[in-house]
Parts: structure tokens; C-alpha cells; sequence
């Protein structure tokens, strides 16, 4: 009868052993690990212009004002599509009540309908933006760096920010005293930020002008900033 209290605390002492074992493993895969960040970047050009074009209007028949609607944007669609190496597209659509002074009879509808047009070419889309002004209102214009731009700058900022995570990693290693390092983990993040869109304000006279005078407005696109980190853990290893 007495063996079975041995063995019981027997197992618990093994346990107990184990699981000092285990702790002192823990604290030996965390020891001199340090976090690390390096971050690169760089100023890339918009080679991308969206503009968003509207139609706005009103009638006491919300039929008629849907069928106008409708025909001056078909009207528009077709002729941004012969514009070459320009992405035509509709964007939002609404229709609401406009009411007496009273607010509670109804007395009309106004309905507003949006055109998106996006292109690589500043001037060709500059030009047609100022030709459909006669029959649209500029909503906004606004410039991004293409998907295969972005790509191409983010993929050589990756060489760049894992160089400069290695020389931190040595700096590190040499501040704390070390002989050299071992990398315990590397995470690599990309981001881009773009800059606020750009209304444009009185843009509706200025296309017209340039319109009439078969001149294509100057664009200044800007650019945004392209960024890399690199992110990661480095274990220091002690002489």
C-alpha cells in the first residue's frame, strides 16, 4: 500500500522536473533576442488621372428626368469610348424628392448620375474631360501610381529595406557586445499614401476655355511616397 504514495510522488517530482526543464528552455529561446526595424522608401510619379464627371438635373416627371439622365450619359459614354487608352466606367446614380417650401408636397425630382474616366494619357483624358464639360460638370480629378508601377518600385525597395534591417541588426549586435547574430524571424510590409484628392475648383470654366481653344490644360500630377519595412527579431550571440 505504501508504494503507491512513492509513486505518486515520484511522478510529481518528475513533473516538477519537467517542468523546470521547460522553463529554463523557454528563457534560453528568448535570451538576447532584440526587435529590429528598418524602413526604406521613395517618391514615385502618378502615371495614373481618374476624373468623375456628373449629370444633374430636374423635373416634375421622374420618368422624363430618368430618360434625359439616360441619354445625355449613353451620349457621353460613347464618346469617351473612342478616346483612345482611356477606361470608361459609370459611377454612382441617385434620384430624391424636392419638396414646397413647406417641405410636405412633393413638386419635383432631381436626379444626378456620374461618368469615371481614368487614363495614363494626361493630355488625351485633359482634352476630353473639357470636350464632355459641355453636356457634364467636373465632380473631381484625382492621380495614383498604377498597380504595375507600384510593384516594380515596391520590388527593388525590398532588397533595400532587408540591406538596411541587416545593418541595424549589426548595430544592435555591436552595441550589446556580441560576436554576431542569428535572424529569428523577418516580416517585409509595403505601403503607399496617397496625397488628398484634388478638386477642382472652377475647372468647369477653365475646360471650357481650353476647349474653344483646342489646347490641352497642364497637368501637374504629383507623386506619392512608396514605402518598405522590414520587421523582424535577431537573436545576439555573446562571445
Amino acid at each position: 500500500m505504501t508504494a503507491y504514495p512513492r509513486l505518486a510522488a515520484a511522478l510529481a517530482l518528475c513533473a516538477a522536473s519537467l517542468g523546470s526543464v521547460n522553463a529554463q528552455a523557454s528563457d534560453e529561446l528568448h535570451y538576447n533576442q532584440v526587435a529590429v526595424r528598418a524602413e526604406v522608401s521613395q517618391e514615385v510619379a502618378h502615371d495614373l488621372m481618374h476624373v468623375t464627371l456628373y449629370s444633374e438635373s430636374q423635373n416634375t416627371d421622374p420618368a422624363k428626368l430618368a430618360e434625359a439622365t439616360t441619354r445625355t450619359l449613353n451620349a457621353a459614354v460613347e464618346k469617351a469610348r473612342k478616346a483612345k487608352g482611356v477606361t470608361v466606367s459609370l459611377g454612382s446614380r441617385s434620384s430624391y424628392p424636392v419638396y414646397d417650401d413647406k417641405g410636405q408636397k412633393i413638386t419635383a425630382w432631381r436626379e444626378r448620375a456620374e461618368l469615371r474616366l481614368e487614363s495614363a494619357d494626361f493630355a488625351a483624358l485633359s482634352q476630353l474631360s473639357a470636350d464632355l464639360l459641355g453636356s457634364l460638370k467636373m465632380a473631381g480629378m484625382n492621380f495614383s501610381i498604377a498597380e504595375k508601377t507600384r510593384k516594380q518600385h515596391e520590388d527593388a525597395l525590398i532588397k533595400q529595406a532587408v540591406d538596411a534591417f541587416k545593418a541595424r541588426a549589426q548595430l544592435a549586435t555591436d552595441a550589446l557586445g556580441g560576436k554576431g547574430y542569428k535572424l529569428v524571424n523577418l516580416n517585409l510590409n509595403s505601403a503607399g499614401f496617397q496625397p488628398q484628392p484634388i478638386m477642382m475648383r472652377g475647372m468647369a470654366a477653365k475646360a471650357a476655355m481650353y476647349a474653344d481653344s483646342g489646347a490641352s490644360p497642364e497637368i501637374e500630377a504629383g507623386t506619392s511616397r512608396v514605402v518598405v519595412s522590414a520587421d523582424g527579431t535577431i537573436e545576439v550571440q555573446q562571445p
